[in-house]
Formats: C-alpha cells, structure tokens, sequence
C-alpha cells in the first residue's frame, strides 16, 4: 500500500519540516505569549488557544538554530502531541508554512551518521517537489530531555 499520508509543510531558516496533518489543530499569526520564568530558552510561554493555556516552543531553537524575529509569514502551529501518555496540545513557531501536501513517495529512514547526532526526533525524510522533507516525529521532539531542557507540561 502506497503512503498517502498528508503533511503540512513548513519552513526553518533554509530548511523544510513536515508533521503529520491529523496532528495539526490549528495555523495561527504570530501573537503576545506569557513568558515563564527560568523556562528553557526554546520555550516561549503560552498562549490563550479557544480558552486554553497552550505552551509555545521555537522551532529554530528546539533544533538548535539561531534566533530570529518574527516576519510576515511566521505562523504558530498548535499541535496534538503525546506527553508521557496524555495528548496535549503544544505549539511550534515556525519561520513559514507552506501547504497541506503528500510527499513524492514513500519516507526514507533518517541518516545514520554517527554518534554525534541523535535523529530520533525524524520519523523519516521525504520529498516534495524535487527538495528533501525531514517529518518530525511529533512526540519524540518534546519527549524529557530533547533539546531545550526537558518536557514540557501544560
């Protein structure tokens, strides 16, 4: 059977991201967060989602890129993300998204390149279009201990 699974696609500096669309709740413009004191650097705040407290995590920072301002095109992807057992709600900032699309075939494993990268946050890369798509594994990249300082409760 064919993967036919859908993803929207976003984008990190250079780069190009997929998670899964059953996991997407809702795109958002760039809005105020509450920031939390001694939070991990990759961790906003929260934001007010439809009444409830959602914590906002940046991309760039989880995947230790630099920083960077909102532009026009940042958007806040709230997401269903399993949390030590329990879904929550979670939401990325990310530089741009693009589109609700398939992906050019089946996802290929990640590369093993070593002991000095971890790709267990990648549940595989595709292709959209001619340019490679890394699709996150959605729990993984919030799991204790990631990048950024650990898990994040809401």
């Amino acid at each position: 059977m064919a993967d036919l699974k859908q993803y929207v696609t976003l984008g990190v500096a250079d780069s190009l991201f997929a998670v899964p669309v059953t996991r997407v709740q809702e795109i958002l413009e760039p809005q105020p967060f509450a920031r939390m004191p001694r939070a991990p650097a990759d961790f906003l705040g929260i934001i007010d989602v439809r009444g409830q407290s959602v914590p906002v995590i940046d991309l760039r920072l989880r995947l230790e890129m630099p920083a960077a301002e909102d532009t026009l095109d940042t958007r806040i992807i709230v997401l269903d993300v399993d949390l030590g057992g329990a879904m929550r709600k979670v939401a990325l900032r990310a530089d741009r998204v693009f589109e609700v699309a398939e992906l050019d075939g089946p996802l290929e494993p990640p590369a093993k390149i070593g002991m000095g990268w971890s790709a267990d946050c990648i549940d595989g890369v595709g292709r959209r279009n001619g340019a490679f798509v890394t699709v996150f594994d959605l729990d993984r990249l919030f799991r204790a201990g990631d990048v950024g300082g650990g898990e994040i409760a809401a």
